[in-house]
């Protein structure tokens, strides 16, 4: 794994500045002062998010680890606690860099941040997720003498419908340069068209050039493709003042395309140079593809159709809260390529730069998305304050940021904003964002993801929808699939697509996606389970005249909606989904009864109570419902090798369902196909818990605090199967080069087990994630449970 420590270092240029910082949970004063004293601060590491170590002050019956019930926000940030948190480091210059350039360069701080050099104010930053640079070079000391930065960092009040974290969460830079420089953020390689065979590649920069006196330069343009050839390379001359703007247009001849299956890469290398000595040089990854869409032909990729198998995402890491360490990023794309998703939907906010290399890496297609409100508050101190004086810089830093990632396929300007269908005022907003989106990029499509008007009661969806799809290129409908049709009839050329849809409606909404060319694809809420929302899916038993909640209270922290948990494993509506995308041909899982005098009650993002599991002890004899997805016209199910029944599968859900009376054993689903059985699974009552079983998504780390390996903890029987109903308390050690950073299981409820050494097992599965502390050498990683025999596994460090 390339990480950005090591592409920090390889360039000297982009130093990482995440290392040794101090750090103090609250409110203090005059920290900024160079004078302050935080010899009693702790000593830590970036990226860091507080909300998710324990509260300073634990109370039995009002806290748990970092969850409190005296939290601001509630279900919404997952019962965790934000407030406000000062960060200080100190840097020296070095006399050999007297005339540099020095730019401190913030990929994520959530949410307020003020950032002091030597005790005077640089810079404020109102937006969480809004990556900022900030020319330093003008507060800092002469060469020799300390530096110090100071950041305070406020999380205060509800400002977030989900968990976003608290803290310096993202990594920090120190960017060094000469006076003339160039700036990433400047530079656009804009290879989305083809001519024939070739290429026609747009290229442009800034050259910055801060002495006060104007002299020649000379700027040089390489391009490498990913087999590491030179396939163009050109230089201009140049009189270097102030700002100077560089675009040219050149051809790569028979270019490697990116796609999803061949997501392979160029490198733009760009230097300038004045009074031969090279100045400046970066080096801006690129992809060559084209899209294209229309109501007739759907999306193309390359000029070849593809239908969008997407899912929704929050920027969180799970049990490793909102710190972005690279390995995490990385491995989150790698889930969704895994369980069958080309297209993810940033929602609702920029998202990590190593999640989008990650993409452009591997191969995964993305809606890039910046606000979730825009001046009429979702929460009373969300980003509604700041929207109109600071919404055009947040989206154009974006768009500047992280345009020359091929995976990028729309810019999205809002998601469910209230004044989508305003006039004048929606219209007016929704006008400029997209025109600040333009001036920066138009090679991609624009498009807002809109709800029904729950929020608008004078509203209706045939007579003012319209209005909030007016500016933008592509219509995302949130869970409005029943107006895909009589839509296109009122509107022949809108493309939609679903930007968010409920889990247990994917039938439904896939259907059509498949059915007609004006839809392009499907988001489910959501790919992968995150932190809030809490409970935000659930399937509850009730009585008559008993309501079901929209969340669930304390103890969730969890959303549960998605289709991967916590662990990284498959929750049953991903097996169901695998059906819809063909990843797999029959999938089974088992509904236990309902108890008598209630209903079960499914919500929108919820599932219903089912398991991919014959373990059901205690429920011998009783009558279970077992379900068969396929797309297969018949399914024929066996228990214990005896034929319990043959089905036609409905071909609305492609699901057939059986009765079975529960006793332990196995049961066998079977395909049907002209008459034949074909492909099967199958589902076993395990033995007893026998053992640990630890399984590492990679054996070997580099040693740098940006990788990491995920080790998994299973409860296995004498057959080395899991144990899909042992919940078994655990202790976990870990000695050598390196640590648990976080551990804990895929549950939603589990309070106790978040981030813990000791945590139990849920549905059999627990998780450990293993961090090097830099050096090369030997991770070992223990695992033990009373009356099982302890589980050791060895990771080497490079």
């Amino acid at each position: 794994m390339t990480t950005a420590v090591q592409q920090g270092y390889a360039f000297e240029r982009k130093i990482p500045f995440n290392d040794s910082w101090k750090f103090h949970r609250g409110s203090v004063a005059n920290a900024e002062q160079p004078s302050y004293s935080d010899a009693k601060w702790r000593v830590l590491d970036l990226p860091h998010d507080w909300s998710v170590e324990p509260s300073p002050v634990q109370k039995e019956g009002l806290t748990i680890g970092p969850f409190s019930k005296l939290n601001e926000g509630g279900a919404d940030i997952g019962q965790t606690l934000g407030g406000e948190g000062w960060y200080r480091k100190e840097f020296t210059i070095l006399e050999k860099d007297t005339e540099k350039q020095f730019t401190l360069y913030f990929e994520g701080v959530y949410n307020q941040s003020e950032v002091f050099v030597n005790g005077r104010k640089v810079y404020f930053n109102p937006y969480g997720y809004t990556s900022y640079k900030v020319d330093i070079t003008d507060y800092c000391n002469l060469p020799g003498i300390k530096n110090i930065v100071a950041v305070r960092v406020v999380n205060a009040g509800q400002n977030s419908r989900w968990y976003a974290g608290s803290g310096i969460y993202r990594h920090v830079w120190l960017i060094k340069t000469e006076k003339t420089y160039l700036d990433e953020w400047d530079t656009f390689v804009n290879a989305s068209e083809l001519n024939g065979k070739n290429a026609p590649v747009k290229f442009s920069t800034i050259v910055h050039h801060l002495n006060n006196q104007n002299q020649l330069g000379e700027l040089k343009l390489r391009i490498i493709s990913p087999r590491g050839k030179e396939v163009y390379s050109t230089s201009e001359k140049l009189i270097l003042s102030d700002k100077i703007p560089f675009s040219t247009v050149f051809t790569v001849k028979n270019p490697e395309l990116w796609s999803v299956e061949t997501p392979v890469l160029y490198t733009a290398e760009v230097s300038i140079i004045s009074g031969e000595k090279e100045m400046d040089r970066i080096q801006i990854p690129f992809g060559i593809r084209t899209i294209s869409l229309s109501a007739k032909e759907g999306f193309l990729l390359n000029g070849k159709s593809m239908k969008l198998k997407g899912g929704c995402i929050h920027h969180d890491n799970g049990l490793l809260g909102a710190v972005v360490i690279d390995r995490a990023e990385e491995r989150k794309v790698e889930l969704l390529k895994a369980n069958g998703y080309n297209a993810v939907r940033c929602a609702h906010n920029q998202v990590s730069e190593y999640f989008l290399e990650s993409c452009d890496r591997l191969g995964l297609l993305v809606i890039h998305e910046t606000f979730d409100q825009w001046q009429r508050p979702k929460r009373e101190n969300d980003y509604s304050q700041f929207f109109d004086e600071w919404s055009d810089s947040d989206l154009a830093a974006s768009v500047r940021r992280d345009r020359n990632h091929p995976s990028i396929i729309m810019w999205s300007i809002g998601n469910e904003v209230e004044q989508r269908a305003d006039q004048p005022e929606g219209d007016l907003i929704s006008k400029r964002l997209v025109n600040t989106v333009l001036k920066y990029d138009d090679s991609r499509y624009t498009t807002i993801g809109a709800n029904d008007f729950w929020d608008r009661r004078n509203f209706s969806w045939d007579k003012d929808a319209y209005r909030a799809f007016q500016n933008v290129d592509v219509a995302g409908y949130n869970y409005v699939w029943k107006k895909y049709e009589s839509d296109h009839m009122a509107y022949p050329d809108r493309i939609i697509y679903g930007s968010e849809s409920y889990p247990k409606e994917a039938a439904q909404n896939w259907s059509l996606v498949e059915k007609h060319p004006y839809i392009i694809g499907d988001f489910v809420w959501t790919a992968i389970d995150y932190i809030g929302e809490a409970g935000l899916a659930h399937a509850l038993e009730l009585v008559d005249g008993e309501s079901d909640p929209q969340f669930m209270g304390w103890p969730w922290y969890n959303a549960w909606c998605g289709d991967i948990d916590f662990c990284g494993d498959k929750k049953p509506q991903s097996y169901y989904r695998d059906i819809l995308w063909k990843e797999r041909e029959i999938s089974m899982a088992v509904h236990p009864p309902v108890t008598s005098g209630k209903r079960e009650v499914v919500n929108g993002w919820g599932w219903p109570n089912e398991l991919l599991s014959w373990n059901w002890k205690g429920w011998e004899g009783q009558t279970m419902i077992v379900n068969v997805y396929s797309r297969s016209p018949k399914v024929r199910l066996y228990k214990d090798n005896t034929l319990v029944a043959e089905k036609d599968v409905n071909p609305e859900n492609y699901t057939a369902s059986f009765e079975v009376i529960y006793t332990p054993g196995e049961l066998r689903a079977v395909n049907i196909v002209r008459n034949k059985e074909t492909a099967s699974t199958t589902l076993k009552t395990t033995g007893i818990p026998s053992a640990i079983r630890l399984v590492a998504d990679r054996g070997k780390i580099e040693a740098n605090k940006n990788d990491l390996s995920f080790v998994k903890i299973e409860i296995v029987d004498n057959g080395g199967d899991v144990v899909p109903d042992a919940t078994i308390p655990l202790k976990i050690e870990c000695n050598g080069k390196g640590q648990v950073v976080a551990s804990g299981n895929g549950g939603y409820d589990d309070m106790k087990s978040f981030r813990s050494l000791t945590p139990d097992t849920f549905r059999g599965k627990a998780i450990a994630i293993v961090q090097p502390a830099g050096e090369k050498g030997t991770i070992e990683l223990s695992v033990s449970s009373e009356g099982l025999q302890k589980a050791t596994l060895l990771i080497e460090v490079y």
